[in-house]
């Protein structure tokens, strides 16, 4: 089979490390790809990941079997409707199934009405009024934008003048432009953080190991929110009682209720989670894979990750067999220094091949080639990750390898898995 990967990033560098191991790829495309990428499959920089023409041309002419979509974009954009409608197997959800991730506003709707866990919450295209409920509400408390905005439209507000700043920013001056047409105002949640994504074909839902995603750009959980820094699988606040009921109550009743409502769901389904004391309740749904959590959950699969991905695109994913290895994975990010901020571009990255001898993957996320060397080109640069029987020894591994990777300007957090760590 030739398969074509959309995307760049860490994310999708794991995809197609699992992808490439299957008896079934025979050539792995990746549309623009990274020089990570390039190891396992042909890279092409020349085609657009919102160009759905252009998408389709290149799968057609190549004879591409299965596209498998990383990033957010092209769902929200109709790639999958583009690819079914040309006859190519794709893996997953169409344009009005992805609105589960492309509207907060849409998912929150869904929620309510089919009796989901998550934050109460308002929706506001009026500054004024959206003004007025903060007041009302008081602080702390949580201000989005409705659409897609990078990661960055979501401001946790610990004051109620932070919170009228964000609510102005986002409708007055348009920060997130069309992202940010409407706002949601969400209550502030208490708990820990948890991942749990899963896999479907529409109507079977099989989770995924559950992570743990670091989002701070410092130690100790400070500093501004990121893309995310690090994560680790599985997570030890993710019970097996609790994954069963986050599988049921949440991941099941949302695909059963976007089918309800005429959408149905294919592909991978991402639950971001909040373990708060009356049980654990929905912070966000995206419409695919996470970013780092992939880094460390793609790993750990036992099973073809291309018969997966296939079964969930022609609804067979109950006939698949696929389980979990029982140790642990650590991902901890490199970034460059100034990230989420401003930062240099083509900073020359060294030691790589020495950290991959000492047992750790290497997942590339903004790196580039420039005259035959590997330079930085992203906010995260690579993700070094590292498996062990536990926490413990995966966390160590995963250190080892960092220190022997130096690039201008890195930094990278120094006590990812913390959590699961104090819980030993």
């Amino acid at each position: 089979m030739n398969i074509l990967i959309i995307g760049s990033g860490g994310r999708e560098h794991a995809l197609a490390w699992k992808l490439a191991q299957s008896p079934k790829a025979d050539k792995l495309y990746a549309v623009p790809g990274n020089p990570g990428m390039a190891e396992v499959a042909t890279c092409v920089p020349d085609v657009s990941i919102t160009d759905n023409d252009a998408l389709v041309a290149f799968s057609k002419s190549h004879d591409v079997d299965l596209v498998v979509v990383g990033p957010e974009v092209p769902l929200t954009g109709g790639v999958v409707d583009a690819m079914t409608e040309a006859g190519i197997k794709a893996f997953g959800p169409t344009k009005l199934a992805a609105e589960v991730e492309g509207s907060k506003s849409f998912s929150k709707h869904v929620m309510e009405k089919y009796g989901i866990p998550t934050a109460a919450y308002a929706v506001f295209t009026d500054a004024d009024k959206a003004r007025a409920y903060v007041e009302e509400q008081g602080a702390p408390i949580v201000i989005k934008a409705d659409g897609l905005a990078a990661g960055k439209g979501v401001i946790v507000a610990e004051t109620k003048e932070q919170a009228l700043e964000a609510v102005d920013a986002i409708l007055k001056d348009e920060a997130f432009g069309v992202a940010g047409s409407s706002v949601v105002i969400e209550e502030f949640m208490e708990g820990e953080e948890a991942s749990l994504l899963a896999f479907t074909d529409g109507e079977t839902v099989r989770p995924m190991i559950s992570a743990q995603d670091h989002k701070r750009a410092y130690d100790g959980d400070k500093g501004p929110n990121t893309g995310g820094m690090g994560t680790y699988a599985p997570a030890p606040v993710m019970t097996k009682d609790l994954v069963d009921e986050v599988t049921e109550r949440i991941l099941r009743t949302m695909v059963k209720a976007l089918k309800a409502e005429g959408r149905t769901y294919k592909g991978c389904l991402y639950a971001g989670l909040m373990i708060t004391k009356e049980g654990p309740k929905v912070v966000e749904f995206n419409a695919r894979f996470g970013d780092p959590e992939t880094q460390v959950v793609i790993p750990l699969l036992r099973g073809d990750l291309v018969e997966i991905m296939l079964a969930c695109a022609e609804g067979t994913l109950d006939k698949v067999d696929f389980s979990w290895e029982k140790g642990a994975a650590v991902c901890v990010v490199l970034a460059s220094g100034g990230y989420p901020g401003a930062y240099k571009k083509g900073v020359p990255i060294d030691g790589i091949k020495k950290a991959e001898s000492l047992g750790t993957l290497i997942f590339h996320a903004g790196t580039a080639e420039k005259d035959g060397k590997l330079v930085t080109a992203g906010g995260r640069v690579l993700g070094v990750v590292a498996k062990g029987m536990d926490i413990r020894s995966a966390v160590d591994r995963a250190y080892k390898g960092v220190e022997a990777i130096s690039f201008e300007g890195e930094f990278h957090r120094k006590d990812i898995a913390h959590r699961a760590l104090e819980r030993l």
